[in-house]
């Protein structure tokens, strides 16, 4: 059985999450995206661990089902399937290092509701889990992984958004520069590191050492529309906890992952946000690391940090990897195509009105005919889905916190696509 998962997420008790994040609002939309297993996120707040004992009903595999009485707000019907949430969480680290400030942030999965409380009741010693849904601990990540491992042996700890510059095991600014540096003895526990929006697996692919580690993607998202914007692709007989858990360490069943352009992350590039300065690798060594307006030190974002850090040139395969695809979420493309903004009622108008009448987003953007893509829709939307599946789009690469910007056609080609005239 093919289905995708989206395994890092967070709830309302989150910092800068929108109050959207509810189970039910969860179960909806990962029906909208197409997924079938999304994690709980924040396991280690107590009140939402409390609602996800409340809401959440188990059933075989260690994971769980959403209660009916709950499921108020349904999906359009041709995306009504069947959800399971799988608790996870996700747990920042700050502490010194080898003579440096480490802050690192990790997902940790768990089988069930007893292991999520030993494991929130030996962090409670450690800091306050009231405070953020992800919890802001001083504490070593090899200890934190310790500690999960000795109050549940069948977890799953996985280094969060690996390269980001400020809150990530490799990244730049308070990484290290290997996972054994960060893990000493523990790390052939460590299967698997999130590749974040800034990096995709074939920048991954550059670096040997990760050879023996599983990427994954997830989205991180902090609002209900964000689901899915990565996400993991699996095919396995049944669907449980230790299903997925194996298939994500040994990479059986495990089909491949979601992924940003990478250039559209936050971190892809190098630069400095206060003064607009965007710089590529090359020019930020021209410049000294410095910002070439004021002068400070810039943001270094993931194409460098992995090119630094790299053992293989740009461009290379790992044989038999798992393949990546690489996608741009639908209401950003129809945004494009519609030429207004992508937060307007006009785009969740025909958003609704696509899923009612192809289905799913993830449907829509891998698997549906352009024939019927064209039908349901226009030439234009037909031309847009046909250059992302390609790859052919124009990106100007985000840098220090700021998102890239994603072009699929120039002014002049859209006048030339049959059709658009009679769009919308």
């Amino acid at each position: 059985m093919r289905f995708f998962a989206d395994l890092h997420i967070h709830s309302r008790y989150s910092r800068a999450t929108s109050p959207e994040m509810s189970l039910e609002s969860l179960w909806r939309w990962a029906q909208i995206k197409g997924i079938t297993v999304i994690g709980t996120g924040d396991f280690t707040h107590p009140k939402w661990l409390q609602e996800l004992k409340e809401k959440l009903d188990v059933y075989d595999g260690n994971l769980f089902k959403l209660k009916e009485s709950y499921q108020r707000e349904n999906a359009p019907l041709s995306c009504t399937s069947d959800v399971s949430f799988l608790l996870t969480a996700e747990i920042s680290c700050i502490y010194s290092k080898n003579g440096r400030v480490r802050k690192i942030h990790a997902i940790v999965m768990v089988p069930d509701i007893p292991a999520a409380e030993r494991i929130n009741t030996a962090l409670s010693r450690i800091g306050n889990l009231s405070a953020d849904g992800r919890p802001i601990l001083g504490l070593d990540a090899k200890e934190l992984l310790r500690i999960v491992l000795d109050n549940s042996p069948e977890a799953m700890f996985i280094p969060a958004h690996a390269w980001t510059p400020h809150f990530s095991v490799l990244g730049a600014n308070s990484g290290f520069d290997s996972l054994k540096e960060c893990f000493d003895e523990l790390t052939p526990h460590i299967h698997a590191i999130e590749t974040g929006l800034s990096s995709d697996p074939m920048m991954n692919w550059r670096l040997s050492a990760l050879d023996g580690v599983t990427l994954i993607s997830n989205s991180d998202a902090h609002s209900p529309a964000k689901l899915g914007r990565e996400a993991n692709i699996f095919d396995l007989e049944s669907i449980s906890y230790q299903s997925l858990s194996e298939a994500i360490r040994m990479r059986k069943g495990f089909l491949g992952t979601i992924e940003f352009f990478p250039e559209e992350g936050k971190y892809h590039y190098d630069g400095h946000r206060a003064c607009g300065v965007n710089l590529s690798p090359e020019e930020t060594l021209h410049h000294d690391f410095l910002c070439p307006v004021c002068g400070k030190s810039v943001t270094v974002g993931v194409m460098h940090r992995v090119g630094k850090l790299a053992d293989r040139p740009t461009g290379f395969k790992l044989p038999n990897a798992p393949p990546f695809y690489s996608l741009i979420p639908l209401p950003e493309i129809l945004s494009e195509v519609m030429k207004v903004g992508v937060n307007s009622k006009a785009i969740g108008k025909e958003y609704l009105r696509l899923l009612e009448s192809i289905g799913n987003e993830f449907t829509i953007l891998m698997d549906t005919p352009l024939d019927d893509i064209e039908r349901e829709g226009s030439a234009l939307l037909r031309e847009a889905i046909s250059r992302m599946r390609t790859g052919n789009v124009h990106i100007v690469p985000g840098y220090d916190g700021e998102y890239g910007k994603v072009k699929i056609f120039e002014e002049v080609e859209r006048k030339e696509i049959k059709g658009q005239k009679r769009l919308f």
